[in-house]
């Protein structure tokens, strides 16, 4: 009986030392589960951390550090930036004067005479304007004191009163019509200059596209296309482009002094 109260005591010991070491497994096991989902916590919350920093570091750098675009030049009478003006400013004709009809002339630039049509139902505002200004007189003696000879563009600007290619004050209308699709206009496009960001910023000054033109949008838009060159653009390249920008620059000044020395429409 001794010897198996002994062998009884015995396995009661073991036993309560395989639950004991149970016991302590398991709540390190518990313990380590824990900890484990505690450290993917923080690990998921630094990581938004980051990212969120990643993306405020790179909207700072595209729209107010050094990764800011470049902002595009703009085809305007006006380097300086204006507010802009939704009305029309001066004595500028009804649209109707278009008749929204295509009108047939000339165009003469120096002695280069180009034949032209503009396109009234396309362009009714600018095209009125345009009709408007040559029954007054108004583009005889005025310059082409822009040239533009780029890989996305070639134009000149024409229609300036005081050569400097300043804006009139006076004298201004909107709204954008009959703009290049996409930014596109192609070589002998007759399309109205403006002011950047401004749709009611169109005067009299024109310009005239002798090579195909990417000029892109801004916050108005495109720029009014108004007519075609149809006969004359070779000369004009010949004579007058061919000539050169002062400084050799790709913006500038025609070397070849150019004033409009002729403008019929019928």
């Amino acid at each position: 009986m001794v010897a198996s109260s002994k062998k009884h005591s015995r396995e009661q010991r073991d036993a309560r030392e395989r639950l004991r070491h149970y016991s302590a497994r398991n709540t390190v096991h518990e313990n380590s589960l824990a900890r484990r989902k505690r450290d993917n916590l923080l690990s998921v919350g630094v990581g938004l951390v980051v990212i969120a920093l990643v993306a405020t570091a790179q909207v700072f750098y595209f729209s107010a550090g050094p990764g800011t675009p470049e902002p595009t030049p703009s085809f305007t009478p006006d380097p300086s930036a204006s507010a802009p003006v939704q009305e029309n400013i001066g004595d500028v004709p009804d649209a109707s004067v278009s008749e929204g009809r295509i009108w047939t002339g000339e165009l003469t630039l120096n002695d280069v005479a180009l034949g032209i049509e503009l396109d009234g139902a396309a362009a009714p505002q600018a095209v009125a304007s345009i009709v408007d200004s040559i029954s007054s007189d108004y583009y005889a003696g005025t310059t082409c004191h822009r040239l533009v000879k780029t890989d996305n563009a070639g134009l000149i600007q024409c229609g300036s009163l005081d050569g400097t290619g300043a804006s009139d004050p006076d004298y201004a209308y909107g709204p954008v019509e009959n703009a290049g699709v996409g930014g596109f206009y192609p070589a002998g496009t007759i399309a109205m200059a403006r002011t950047g960001n401004n749709a009611f910023s169109n005067g009299r000054q024109f310009f005239i596209v002798f090579d195909d033109a990417i000029i892109p949008d801004d916050a108005a838009g495109g720029y009014s296309i108004v007519g075609s060159v149809v006969s004359g653009l070779d000369a004009l390249q010949s004579e007058i482009i061919a000539g050169g920008i002062v400084d050799d620059a790709e913006d500038g000044a025609p070397v070849i002094a150019t004033s409009i020395t002729g403008f019929t429409i019928q």
